[in-house]
Parts: C-alpha cells; sequence; structure tokens
C-alpha cells in the first residue's frame, strides 16, 4: 500500500494548521494532495461531503471500522469520531502524490507510528493557549462549552509536540508558511 510520502499537520484547533496546510496544496511543484478524513460529526457551515470531509453516519464509521477500513481513526470528541481511510490514500498514491494530512494530534502520531520511514510528522504550535482561545472565539463557530472543550484538549496535545519529527511555531502566519515550505520541500528532495 505505500508508494509516498506522507506529511503530516497536527495542532490543536486555531493554531493555524488548516492555513499551512492550504497554502502548500496551492505549491504545485511540491506534488501534494489532501487527505480527506472521514467523520461522524455534522457538517459546519458550507463545509462539502467528499471535499472537506466524508461525512459519515456514526452507523457507517462503525461499519467502515469493522471493516478495517482506517489506517487511523479515533474519537476526538464525545461522538465525533475521525478517521484517515486507507481508500484515500491509495487514491492519492494512484495520482503519483504525496499525502498531506491536516489531522488531530492522536492521528498523526498513529500514521507516524504505522509508517515512520515514509511520514514527516509537524506540529504546529500555537503562540499561547490564550491567543488560541482569541482565535477560536474570532472563528465566531462554537459555543462556549465547545471552545472551552478545545483548549482543554488543547493543553494535552501541546505536551505531545516533542513526538513530532518537527515542532513548527506559528507566531507569525506567513514566517510559518514559508518554513513549513522549506521542511516540506527539503524533506521530498530526500526521495
Amino acid at each position: 500500500m505505500n508508494n509516498g510520502k506522507l506529511i503530516v499537520f497536527s495542532a490543536p484547533s486555531g493554531s493555524g494548521k488548516t492555513t499551512i496546510v492550504r497554502y502548500l496544496l496551492e505549491q504545485k511543484e511540491l506534488h501534494l494532495d489532501f487527505s480527506i478524513s472521514a467523520t461522524s460529526r455534522e457538517k459546519r457551515g458550507e463545509e462539502i461531503d467528499g471535499k472537506d470531509y466524508y461525512f459519515l453516519t456514526m452507523e457507517e464509521f462503525q461499519k467502515k471500522i469493522d471493516e478495517n477500513a482506517f489506517v487511523e481513526y479515533e474519537e476526538v470528541y464525545k461522538d465525533n469520531f475521525y478517521g484517515t481511510l486507507k481508500s484515500e490514500l491509495e487514491r492519492i498514491w494512484a495520482l503519483g502524490k504525496h499525502v498531506i494530512f491536516d489531522i488531530d494530534v492522536i492521528g498523526g502520531l498513529k500514521i507516524k507510528e504505522q509508517f515512520p520511514k515514509e511520514t514527516l510528522a509537524i506540529f504546529v504550535s500555537p503562540p499561547s493557549v490564550e491567543e488560541l482561545e482569541r482565535r477560536l472565539r474570532y472563528r465566531q463557530t462554537e459555543t462556549d462549552e465547545k471552545i472551552a472543550m478545545r483548549l482543554a484538549k488543547a493543553e494535552i496535545e501541546i505536551a505531545k509536540s516533542p513526538k513530532f519529527d518537527v515542532v513548527l511555531k506559528n507566531y507569525d502566519l506567513e514566517i510559518a508558511k514559508n518554513d513549513a515550505y522549506k521542511l516540506v520541500h527539503g524533506y521530498l528532495k530526500m526521495i
């Protein structure tokens, strides 16, 4: 099943990892394609099934687990499962591209564990938990309860950052995007 490289970006919600991953996907010379995760959570805003996520019911998600269809999965928040389908890696590798992930910390570490030689695992570090809270509130997409849940989870995730290959500090988004490009470009040149 293993043909290309895997680039994992993990971080607490609000750290900027999604913006960095989108920037890297625009850099055509990197030959990256986005791994679309499956989730059991409800769509938010303008999200599109098959583009942002593969939205599955809890029953569909459980069936995929039973079929051993995931590279990794976990219950990120109560009753909200996320996972990477094996078929997603196969789809991207069939295009002759490398897989880039925007994935939670546990999922990112599971991918690194399964594909240690093929994976560059990057943890995007926020300036502070206070800045994370400011960013999450600025989005205006979640309740105070959800924000508190994400902040509590963020502290646990930050403690796992040493397990990643690289900790990318995102104090300034433009600098972080440039640093991410250099890391990924350098890693892919090693092929």
